[in-house]
């Protein structure tokens, strides 16, 4: 047994078969807004 990996399913794969997708960035940081927001909030509550 060799140590390589076996790519022969690897060569034979159809890339063209792949359907093309449309990616979406998402934001998921808080704005600078927000984090001062919830500073004030926290130190209200103190």
């Amino acid at each position: 047994m060799s140590d390589k990996p076996d790519l022969s399913e690897v060569e034979k794969f159809d890339h063209r078969k792949l359907r093309k997708t449309n990616t979406e960035e998402k934001n998921t940081l808080p704005s600078k807004e927000v984090i001062e927001q919830e500073k004030a909030a926290g130190k209200d509550k103190c």
